[in-house]
């Protein structure tokens, strides 16, 4: 069964860093932004992810850049419509993949996010089907560039969710190396437990990492486990014990990482249960 890790996030900055490595992380993720990609910033971002190999941890990721400008790193993004976005993801998802290559750290990309715009997007396509063959076709090109240094995370996007078995089923045909987000699916499923827990059981053996966090299955809240609707003692057992694992969990201080450290022990508790059960 999976035992639950000590996995931390938190941004380039030594304030953030130092807060999480007090608590001996066993897996370090880098919430990078665009301005990581700088000269200067790209030069920091390869220096922090070295101070975090000094202190002990070798787990880490790098997640890619969620925003640049007004719009969310969306993959669907139309290069005709979206030049400058376009350009951006695949500028920026190149040089994660050398930081991988040269630091042997892993990167996670997003396969999609949410909201309007993304729905604009994918109504650029002549259907939601076609949107989706375009970003696979581009994740393909990724996964190809990144081999066993990149992962591909689920969005609440028609174009890369999990919870529907077929399309499931087309994301394991392209043998991705998978991140499983568990509040992404859970929304995605309007709070359906039994597709969530459907979900983890079959994607399982692709997943490489987790995002552990809960949500009352509505909308994108990062909620603290235990805080929201999702069932955690059926959870555990579906998760692939030999993936790594965060807790990505909305913080009231970015430099103080409680939240997360109350997730880390309210998962240890149910551990606990089941191995005494």
């Amino acid at each position: 069964m999976f035992k639950p890790i000590l996995g931390l996030k938190g941004s380039s900055t030594r304030v953030q860093i130092d807060d999480r490595l007090q608590h001996h992380p066993s897996v370090y993720e880098f919430f990078t932004a665009a301005s990581d990609f700088t000269p200067d910033g790209y030069r920091h971002l390869y220096d922090a992810i070295q101070y975090v190999q000094s202190q002990g941890i070798h787990r880490i990721i790098l997640h890619h850049p969620m925003k640049f400008g007004n719009h969310h790193s969306d993959v669907v993004a139309p290069e005709r419509y979206y030049p400058d976005l376009y350009r951006f993801i695949e500028t920026t998802t190149e040089q994660l993949i050398r930081l991988g290559h040269d630091l042997n750290v892993r990167v996670l990309v997003h396969g999609g996010y949410s909201g309007p715009e993304v729905e604009h997007m994918v109504n650029l396509y002549p259907s939601v089907e076609d949107a989706r063959q375009a970003v696979y076709h581009r994740l393909d090109r990724f996964a190809d560039e990144g081999g066993d240094q990149i992962m591909f995370e689920n969005s609440i996007a028609p174009v890369f969710a999990y919870g529907h078995p077929d399309q499931e089923d087309e994301i394991l045909a392209h043998h991705y190396r998978l991140a499983f987000d568990t509040s992404h699916c859970f929304i995605e499923l309007h709070g359906d437990n039994t597709g969530l827990q459907r979900s983890l059981r079959h994607l399982a053996p692709a997943v490489v990492h987790y995002h552990l966090v809960d949500s009352m299955g509505q909308t994108h809240d990062s909620l603290q486990l235990g805080k929201g609707k999702i069932d955690w003692a059926p959870v555990l057992p579906l998760l692939n014990p030999a993936a790594t694992s965060i807790y990505e969990i909305n913080l009231h201080d970015q430099a103080n990482c409680k939240e997360q450290l109350a997730s880390h022990e309210y998962l240890l508790d149910i551990y606990r249960q089941l191995k005494e059960g």
